[in-house]
């Protein structure tokens, strides 16, 4: 089969131009990015407010492995599908970043026949979204330096500046630095930090704004430290939120592309639900649900990061009623988990036991599996699991996933071969999830925000990852009863953990008992709107393997882009 890069150069890709149309959007809608990109004005909700919603489908997926379960792939595969039966069906998904394109991940554009294109600008610059928000982010950082330097008039503590500068790389040189060095010219020396943008509250405010002047006063909100007398330190007291509104005028415009089938595409807000809330945009669902009679969307890694924030934080400030959850899994990331193998990020995969059939290792796993279905019940979501099938799956592998599957409450259980066949792969997936979706559900978020602060963490981390308490560190302590104090225990909790484990240790696999929590801090995302706890060892800015996946990107003697993935 064709490389992921060889099949996106190798389609005949269609104007934008005509993709709106075909979407329902009209010409003054759509701010072109060149031929195959475009930008889609908010005007467009004001005209399209009285056309009835589309049914809203999460698409999320087992705690993932190094191997890749193809959430983007089966999300990309099923809007296809849909459209392959006669439905109107539009995907919303994330804006890659270029730390995990560049690091052991790979670019986030779906993969084989389920992608969405043109994945080389995608998965590198795209129309500056990313761009927009690191600039955005560091105006306030320098900001916020320069009022230090001139004076200090606001009587800011140093000691408590919580608002660190940004890049979209993984770096991990970045994550402690001193700033401000090089005498009475060079600022207020101090400790400092980095994260990767995707990870900054400006993305988060992108994803969970409902429009510009939303986004201004959101911009206002962010705390980004407190004065000698313990009192917030705002955006709004350094006079930045305007001059930030303005830098993300164009960015809070949702991004049109295509998929393989030259179908529509929202790809808006970014990823990293491990470290941020790793959804896609609610401007990007809300107008797509005014055009389609399907809107599938994505969440970020598993369904104990990506979905848990989507139906708590996501659907709470959007008024989203989702209608149906799919799970993605596959036989040999069950098998990882069921102890047949052993596999780091960055290390050579062990193809032997990947292919080598093993029932007892896929029943094993299927305890992860269980728990995503159990935790996607709680709050009243029915739910498909579907099996991202690979050529070295036997059938009797495939026959035990569905067992447990249908065992643990899942509505259905679905081969889908979107990857090799694009759209015409993942019908009987589709055909499942629209009679599910005609069910009818109970969804409920997992807490009231009228709990307190170790309430709602205690509530996802016992209910959620299965936990048997939380452990909080002195400074956590501190944050509580200050936060408490301050009247921010209101509002929802933004969990910051690994992504390879339901618990906070990634070596954990399958479904772990007997852990407790560590919450070592907890810091305020009150433009976002919600409170973000920092788990275990969980870094906001990500390192690069030992061989990362930038050596293999090159061009060729014709100038065209090779090795990205």
């Amino acid at each position: 089969m064709l490389s992921d890069l060889e099949i996106a150069q190798q389609v005949d890709l269609r104007n934008i131009t005509d993709v709106a149309a075909d979407a329902g959007l009209v010409p003054e809608e759509l701010r072109l990015h060149g031929n195959h990109m475009g930008k889609v004005e908010l005007s467009a909700l004001d005209r399209l407010a009285d056309e009835p919603d589309g049914k809203l489908i999460l698409v999320t997926a087992i705690t993932p492995t190094p191997l890749g379960e193809g959430k983007t792939v089966i999300t990309l595969g099923l809007g296809q599908a849909l459209r392959h039966l006669g439905q109107k069906g539009i995907c919303t998904v994330r804006e890659p970043s270029m730390g995990p394109t560049f690091g052991i991940k790979g670019g986030a554009c779906g993969g084989g026949y389920a992608q969405v294109l043109p994945m080389e600008e995608i998965n590198l610059h795209f129309t500056g979204d990313i761009h927009a928000v690191g600039a955005t982010n560091n105006l306030l950082a320098a900001m916020l330096d320069a009022s230090l330097w001139h004076k200090n008039p606001l009587n800011i503590d140093p000691m408590s500046i919580s608002w660190n500068r940004n890049v979209d790389m993984n770096d991990v040189a970045l994550r402690s630095i001193i700033i401000g060095l090089g005498g009475r010219t060079g600022g207020w020396p101090r400790e400092a930090q980095f994260d990767i943008t995707v990870a900054s509250e400006v993305m988060a405010i992108l994803a969970l704004t409902s429009g510009i002047h939303d986004m201004r006063e959101r911009f206002g909100r962010i705390q980004v430290a407190t004065d000698r007398d313990r009192n917030p330190v705002t955006a709004e007291d350094l006079d930045a939120a305007g001059a930030m509104t303005v830098l993300m005028r164009e960015a809070i415009k949702p991004n049109l592309a295509q998929a393989v089938d030259g179908g529509p595409v929202f790809v808006h807000a970014g990823p990293f639900a491990n470290i941020a809330i790793g959804t896609n945009s609610i401007l990007a669902d809300k107008i797509a649900v005014k055009l389609a009679d399907y809107v599938v969307t994505e969440a970020g890694f598993g369904a104990d990061c990506g979905a848990e924030k989507f139906l708590n934080i996501k659907c709470r400030v959007g008024e989203m009623q989702p209608s149906a959850v799919v799970i993605v899994a596959t036989i040999r990331a069950l098998k990882l988990h069921g102890g047949a193998f052993t596999f780091k990020p960055g290390s050579k995969p062990p193809t032997a036991e990947i292919e080598k059939e093993n029932v007892a290792a896929v029943r094993k796993g299927c305890e992860n599996l269980a728990k995503h279905i159990e935790n996607m019940g709680k709050m009243g979501m029915p739910v498909v699991v579907a099996m991202n099938v690979f050529p070295t799956d036997t059938p009797d592998e495939i026959a035990a996933l569905k067992e447990e599957a249908l065992a643990a409450g899942a509505k259905a259980a679905v081969e889908t071969y979107v990857h090799g066949k694009g759209g015409e792969g993942g019908t009987e997936l589709a055909e499942a999830v629209m009679a599910v979706c005609q069910e009818g559900n109970d969804f409920k978020f997992l807490y009231p925000l009228d709990a307190s602060i170790k309430e709602k963490i205690e509530t996802i981390a016992t209910e959620i990852y299965g936990a048997d308490g939380v452990e909080y560190a002195p400074l956590a302590e501190r944050r509580i009863r200050q936060f408490t104090k301050q009247g921010y225990d209101k509002l929802p909790i933004c969990m910051a953990k690994t992504h390879l484990s339901l618990s906070h240790d990634p070596d954990l696999k399958g479904r772990p008992t007997g852990f407790t929590v560590p919450v070592r801090d907890i810091k305020p995302s009150l433009g976002a709107g919600f409170l973000y706890p920092l788990c275990g060892e969980m870094r906001t800015m990500p390192g690069l393997p030992t061989r990362p996946a930038s050596v293999d990107v090159d061009i060729d003697e014709d100038g065209n882009i090779v090795g990205l993935f």
